[in-house]
């Protein structure tokens, strides 16, 4: 009898081992598509990551301390921990390069010097492309979640295209509005939670905006040009200075929960 329950018990180690073994290889050595062979991408796909992230950037001006890839470093870093608390899904590579208002006469971002824009519609076939070709790889969800204002309705305008497009596949395109719909409803309610006055939460390259980049990637702010300046002349609306790592850090946390249990939703519910 002892002799048979030990048996059970190595019999049931081993098990375990295996399954541990079994899941340990199906993780794949990177969320990111782009540091990962197209071997290791067609592996990760068929132990079950078939949700891809497309995020969206962008570049522009940010001021004289902020710099102009802030919205492409920010939008990847979100998508790869949004991306590991979804535990089934990958990251496509950023899309920099997006509408930034008229170029010739200058508007807007385009007045300063690195800010790069491009037609709507260039937008739309770029965002459209490259779900063809995750739904062709055989993702099942491809997620579209964007950094900056000026596109959001261009994000949601795709995937519902993609969807009537794909009314009797299995793929479908979903638009995450809550990741924007975060950065400018609960995070700059979390800094006026913290004393900060609208003024210096500010629209652009402000308090708000400066945080959430040093709470990802503190080598993009230049901390000793920090200054309350003109905003025609230094393209910062609203006044940077009480900017922290930790005042960031709020928003990563609202940024990655809203958006996760957003894309789970989305996921969730029956298509029409």
């Amino acid at each position: 009898m002892r002799r048979s329950l030990s048996t059970l018990v190595l019999a049931w180690l081993c098990c375990l081992l295996a399954s541990a073994a079994s899941a340990a290889s199906a993780a794949p050595p990177s969320l990111f598509i782009e540091e990962l062979s197209w071997t290791e991408l067609r592996d990760a796909i068929g132990s079950g990551h078939t949700t891809i992230i497309i995020p969206v950037g962008g570049t522009e001006q940010n001021g004289p301390h902020m710099v102009l890839g802030k919205h492409n470093l920010r939008a990847r870093a979100l998508a790869g921990r949004i991306a590991a608390e979804l535990g089934n899904a990958l990251v496509a590579p950023v899309v920099a390069y997006v509408p930034e208002g008229s170029i010739d006469p200058p508007g807007g971002h385009m007045r300063f010097p690195g800010t790069i824009s491009i037609p709507d519609a260039a937008f739309r076939g770029v965002l459209e492309g490259a779900a063809r070709s995750f739904r062709q790889a055989g993702f099942r969800d491809v997620v579209l979640i964007g950094d900056s204002g000026n596109y959001q309705g261009e994000l949601k305008a795709v995937t519902t295209k993609l969807n009537r497009e794909w009314a009797r596949a299995k793929t479908r395109a979903h638009f995450i509005g809550d990741y924007y719909a975060t950065v400018q409803g609960a995070y700059v309610q979390a800094l006026r939670d913290k004393g900060l006055s609208p003024a210096q939460i500010g629209t652009h390259a402000a308090s708000a905006d400066t945080a959430l980049t040093l709470a990802i990637e503190p080598g993009a702010v230049r901390k000793d040009r920090l200054a309350l300046q003109d905003e025609r002349s230094s393209g910062v609306a609203g006044d940077p200075r009480a900017a922290s790592a930790a005042l960031g850090q709020l928003g990563v946390e609202l940024i990655v929960a809203r958006s996760v249990a957003a894309i789970r939703r989305a996921i969730d519910t029956p298509q029409n």
